[in-house]
């Protein structure tokens, strides 16, 4: 099997993403991340000429990542498929247990502006499930759930147990199914 070579680039920001939710979002220094990812500081420097720059790459990187996995040809084109499709993602998470994306609460403690971007994408991926639903209220409804329960463990105050969450998901995915 061939494995893809991980750029520097990612290299730096899958670093910096760890170290965030290591040592907390406020505390993110330029010289761990180099060393996180073998790098030298001159090499980071040449990516990220400055921490906010390697916060918002951190952002823009969060924001491609979800939309590749949301975009599976096809799918919009069902009735409720982008729902469903975050749905998969949110459900795939949950068994999973990855780590949350620290680098958001890292950019958000940095500057607040540095999520524009993020709450940009955000209202146009709502307005994109509600306008692909076959129940827009049940949809924006579905969209909120599955933030909460994503935005407590990024938040480290989750207060569902697995079995929960599990259920609200199968709650969320059975109202998703076609009817007919």
């Amino acid at each position: 099997m061939r494995q893809e070579k991980i750029s520097t680039r990612q290299k730096l920001l899958r670093a910096a993403e760890e170290l965030a939710a290591e040592t907390g979002a406020g505390h993110l220094s330029l010289e761990a991340v180099a060393a996180r990812a073998g790098v030298s500081k001159g090499g980071l420097l040449y990516h990220f000429r400055s921490k906010a720059e390697l916060l918002e790459a951190m952002v823009a990187d969060y924001m491609e990542r979800a939309a590749a996995m949301l975009g599976e040809p096809g799918r919009s084109a069902r009735p409720d498929g982008v729902l469903s499709a975050y749905l998969d993602i949110v459900e795939d998470e949950c068994r999973r247990h990855p780590d949350p994306p620290a680098g958001l609460l890292a950019a958000l403690a940095e500057d607040p502006g540095m999520l524009d971007p993020l709450r940009r994408w955000e209202r146009d991926f709502l307005a994109r499930i509600r306008a692909n639903a076959s129940d827009p209220a049940l949809a924006a409804l579905a969209f909120l759930a599955m933030h909460g329960l994503r935005n407590m463990r990024l938040l480290n105050i989750d207060a569902v147990d697995d079995a929960t969450r599990a259920e609200v998901l199968a709650w969320l995915r059975a109202r998703l199914a076609p009817q007919g």
